[in-house]
């Protein structure tokens, strides 16, 4: 009976982990420009400017 070959097969985990993180920063730099996934970058922009709302608030009752 052969002997599993280790090596290949770590490197081609390896490789799709690469791939896969390719793709995910793919996408990241797409929504980023805002040519995919509209909705998902208005609601980014929501949350950051509620979060620069809440310490100025903060500010004006101390």
């Amino acid at each position: 009976m052969a002997k599993p070959n280790y090596s290949f097969e770590k490197r081609q985990r390896e490789l799709a982990k690469k791939k896969k993180k390719e793709e995910k920063l793919k996408e990241k730099a797409e929504r980023k420009a805002g040519t995919a996934g509209g909705e998902g970058a208005t609601h980014e922009a929501d949350d950051a400017g509620e979060g620069a709302a809440s310490p100025g608030d903060a500010g004006g009752d101390a």
